[in-house]
């Protein structure tokens, strides 16, 4: 339940990195470990300049920053190469999506059709990438001949984001207009199930990453509360309903039924049954 307080979640601030501009959009590297020594963090921001940046850091004297330039609208989604995490993928306003080295160069580049929404990589498929743009259509590119190799329909507008399943390499999920969308890869380039959710319009949709059938959406920031709504695909109403002031963001834990929405200087968890 939302009014729940969970007793006793504990945190410590390990370090805080001044940016200097906005961050639209952030991502990990799978590099990052707090278990080793020295630690590593590594990831990646996207800020409102149109530049990415990236920090790397071992928590003590090693703290490092490149930016990498190139796209010349707004940066939408980012993500780092599941397995070694030697690569970054961004999409943009700017119609392209474009793979990074970590020094910066650019190593590949995709010409989309609209805006690049989202941009996922996955540790099983890792040369593949998953791009999904504005227009309602994901495409799915071959990393090594860069040619497209799959395409999926939404066929309705605005596509705002869009989500590869961790447990289940075949289920992709997306939110276009007020509704959520799965489809089945296998099956057809057609999702197999929508259904209306946010009154106003969905913004984000992510899975879980322990359950192929738990995912979470949030509606449009601007209204008073953001709505978080996580759903299961065996049941026909959301399980749980959360709210949060302007809301950003939409991440859930690697190992637990947990989610997390950033709010103002807050960030609000939501702990769900499996």
């Amino acid at each position: 339940e939302e009014d729940a307080e969970v007793e006793g979640m504990q945190y410590k601030t390990l370090r805080t990195f001044h940016h200097g501009i906005r961050v639209d959009t952030i991502a990990w590297s799978p590099e990052t470990r707090l278990d080793a020594l020295p630690p590593q963090i590594r990831f990646c921001t996207a800020a409102s300049d149109k530049k990415l940046r990236l920090f790397t850091s071992d928590l003590q004297d090693k703290n490092e920053f490149k930016t990498f330039d190139g796209h010349s609208d707004y940066i939408n989604d980012l993500v780092f190469a599941p397995k070694e995490g030697q690569e970054v993928a961004s999409v943009s306003d700017d119609h392209t999506c474009r793979v990074w080295d970590l020094e910066g160069n650019e190593k590949a580049h995709f010409v989309l059709r609209s805006p690049g929404m989202s941009v996922c990589w996955h540790p099983e498929e890792a040369f593949k990438l998953m791009v999904a743009e504005k227009n309602g259509t994901i495409r799915f590119y071959d990393l090594i001949t860069q040619q497209a190799i799959l395409s999926l329909e939404c066929e309705q507008t605005p596509l705002m984001s869009a989500d590869w399943c961790l447990k289940n390499t075949f289920k992709i999920g997306a939110v276009a207009g007020s509704d959520w969308l799965i489809w089945d890869i296998t099956r057809s380039s057609y999702p197999q199930d929508k259904r209306p959710v946010h009154v106003d319009r969905a913004r984000l949709f992510r899975w879980s990453r322990v359950n192929e059938n738990l995912f979470a959406t949030t509606g449009y920031p601007g209204k008073t509360t953001t709505q978080l709504l996580v759903h299961h695909l065996g049941h026909s109403q959301p399980i749980l309903t959360g709210t949060a002031a302007v809301g950003s963001g939409l991440t859930w834990h690697r190992t637990l039924p947990l989610c997390a929405v950033g709010g103002d200087r807050k960030i609000f968890f939501w702990v769900t049954e499996m």
